[in-house]
């Protein structure tokens, strides 16, 4: 990927990666999950020197959506995702904050949804949305055919899978998202999770307990 960069960001207690991904050419990109830490994300975007052209979410959890809200107004951009059917979560990000002791969380409206089969410009490569619930209703991946790369959000991690334990949430669900939207993209393909360091897709279907 000689053109395209990405910087994680862990923010927040839950150590969420909210990533930078910037063309190195143009020096212009987006900020995936910015889930809190406003000033902390605002720093690493000052220093990698770029314009960020939009905010997108994988998903409308408190830790990958907390901050989307004080950043759009901070950067005047656009949000853009998840599906339409983690908007109930995203409507109570300000309760989940209370619950968590965390007072610096809004509510989010985004700009634009995305559905199955969309494609989004990140740093002027086009990624394909794949709609993956089970961790949430409205789970989103966002893969490039070309980088053969994904981020991930919290569908599948390196040696395990997104929790479903909270509101919305399906083991069942995920388990067949994983198996028809993740595994055939190709054992080769990278991918950045929503928490803890990346795998490939080959490394998971392999190894991965919850995938056997």
């Amino acid at each position: 990927m000689p053109d395209f960069a990405v910087q994680v960001v862990p923010v927040t207690p839950f150590q969420q990666n909210c990533s930078l991904a910037w063309s190195q050419e143009t020096r212009r990109g987006v900020v995936i999950d910015p889930g809190g830490d406003i000033a902390v994300i605002r720093q690493a975007i000052e220093r990698a020197g770029i314009t960020v052209e939009a905010i997108l979410l994988t998903h409308g959890h408190i830790d990958h959506a907390g901050g989307a809200a004080d950043l759009k107004d901070e950067l005047g951009v656009e949000i853009i995702g998840p599906h339409e059917a983690d908007a109930p979560l995203l409507a109570r990000l300000e309760q989940q904050g209370r619950q968590y002791g965390l007072d610096d969380v809004r509510n989010v409206t985004p700009d634009r949804y995305l559905q199955d089969g969309d494609t989004v410009t990140i740093a002027g490569v086009t990624f394909e949305v794949l709609h993956c619930p089970g961790h949430s209703p409205g789970s989103v991946v966002f893969f490039s055919p070309t980088l053969r790369f994904a981020f991930m959000g919290d569908v599948l991690f390196q040696g395990s899978v997104g929790r479903t334990d909270l509101p919305g949430g399906s083991h069942e669900t995920l388990l067949r998202s994983i198996r028809e939207k993740i595994i055939p993209l190709g054992d080769d393909v990278t991918f950045l999770p929503g928490h803890g360091p990346g795998s490939t897709i080959g490394e998971e279907r392999v190894g991965n307990p919850f995938l056997r």
